[in-house]
Formats: structure tokens, C-alpha cells, sequence
């Protein structure tokens, strides 16, 4: 996905599993030359590097107050999900500038991580013309 609609990725260690450069290129196939990946040591160094360039870090979460949808994105925002399994660390959503849900059924849980991501970046891009240069 971040290949095909030109957005870099940052990967967050330690990890859950293997994002080595050979489990990585496995699962991108042709497509892992083509994305701007981006490691960083610790979320304190992430959060370095989104503080220092003035990016704003958004948090899809299920516990955000805002719909992703109503949402006023631009163009440098960051945009971070956790795992699927358990969301992020409460420390992660003080740091979060602004912190986002997909609007869902309430007996349910949550989307994959996978399709909320797709959800929440179309809208981004949409709304910030990331979409332009592909028509």
C-alpha cells in the first residue's frame, strides 16, 4: 500500500516480529525498493523526529473522540496505528496531537489494522491532493 500511494513508512522497534530487511523484502516482493522506510530505535526517537520537523502525529485508535472523518488533514501528518491486538501504550496517546476513530458498531471491537490504515490514509490523501499526481 505505502508503495503504491507513495507514502513513507516508519518502523517502531522493537517490534512484535520480524521486520528484518529479509522478512521485509519477502512480503513487499518487487515493491520494497519502491517505499521510503524509515527505522527508528524507540518511540522516543519517532517522537523526536515528528516533534523537530513540526509534523503532527495522528493516533488511529478506538478511543479517540474525533472521527477520522471529520477530520482537517495535512499534508505532513503522521498517521500511526498500534496493534491490532492491543491498541497502543496510554503513553502514546498523551503524545498524540490529535487522536482519531473509525466510526463502527459498538459491539464490535475494531477493524485490521490493515484496512483502518487504508481507510484513514485514502481520506488523508484525498482531502491534501495526495491523489493528484496519479490521474
Amino acid at each position: 500500500m505505502a508503495a503504491c500511494l507513495n507514502v513513507a513508512v516508519d518502523i517502531i522497534e522493537p517490534c512484535g516480529f520480524d521486520l528484518s530487511d529479509r522478512a521485509l523484502r519477502r512480503a513487499a516482493l518487487d515493491y520494497y525498493d519502491k517505499v521510503r522506510l524509515q527505522r527508528h530505535a524507540s518511540f522516543e526517537d519517532f517522537l523526536n523526529d515528528i516533534n523537530m520537523s513540526g509534523r503532527r502525529l495522528v493516533l488511529m485508535t478506538t478511543k479517540g473522540a474525533t472521527p477520522y472523518h471529520d477530520v482537517l488533514f495535512r499534508e505532513d501528518d503522521v498517521i500511526l496505528a498500534g496493534r491490532e491486538s492491543a491498541g497502543v501504550p496510554e503513553r502514546v496517546h498523551e503524545c498524540a496531537h490529535l487522536r482519531v476513530r473509525i466510526p463502527m458498531r459498538e459491539s464490535l471491537r475494531s477493524l485490521n489494522v490493515a484496512v483502518s490504515m487504508a481507510m484513514v490514509l485514502g481520506e488523508a490523501l484525498g482531502q491534501t491532493g495526495g491523489f493528484s499526481h496519479f490521474l
